[in-house]
């Protein structure tokens, strides 16, 4: 979908005041520091997306070489992006949770590998441009890091927090 676009990108809850719905949506901005409903939302979208196509892929003629085809690619677009394992078949998709999908979230790998103290200071280092990944800098929390960029994921080397959060290294220089 183009940027720009007047689609959302998201579905809302059916029911807007449900309090258990909304005492776990709280636990799930906090625990990944998501800055407000929408990006939780955009994520469940994401995963009901991929539970869908699971759905009509699992529901065709198992034997056609095109829905082979297209279920070997779509398992291997979710296993590149880390959202599966390479064990994981077809049938693993619908028991996907919607963490799955924040886990591969460039704030959430930042922080979970200590480049932050908590998510929302990692939402913060990556808006401001300290992290970079494979040396591009990224400025979008939401950004989906794959599986082979994620050892590539770390601070900026011109970046001023690079001195402050390890003094050795400037030491070195």
């Amino acid at each position: 979908m183009p940027l720009g676009s007047n689609t959302k990108q998201y579905e809302t809850p059916n029911h807007p005041y449900q309090g258990e719905r909304i005492a776990s949506e709280h636990s799930l901005l906090d625990r990944y520091g998501l800055s407000n409903k929408e990006e939780l939302w955009r994520a469940q979208s994401e995963l009901r997306s991929y539970r869908r196509e699971a759905r009509d892929l699992l529901g065709q003629a198992q034997g056609d070489e095109v829905v082979i085809r297209r279920s070997e690619e779509f398992l291997g677009r979710l296993k590149h992006v880390g959202i599966l394992d390479e064990a994981d078949e077809l049938g693993d998709i619908l028991s996907l949770e919607v963490e799955d999908v924040l886990e591969r979230r460039l704030q959430t790998v930042a922080y979970r590998k200590g480049l932050a103290n908590t998510p929302q200071q990692a939402r913060q280092f990556i808006t401001h441009g300290h992290i970079v990944v494979d040396g591009q800098r990224h400025r979008v929390p939401s950004y989906v890091v794959d599986t082979d960029e994620e050892d590539l994921v770390e601070f900026d080397e011109n970046s001023p927090l690079t001195d402050e959060l390890h003094p050795a290294r400037a030491e070195e220089q």
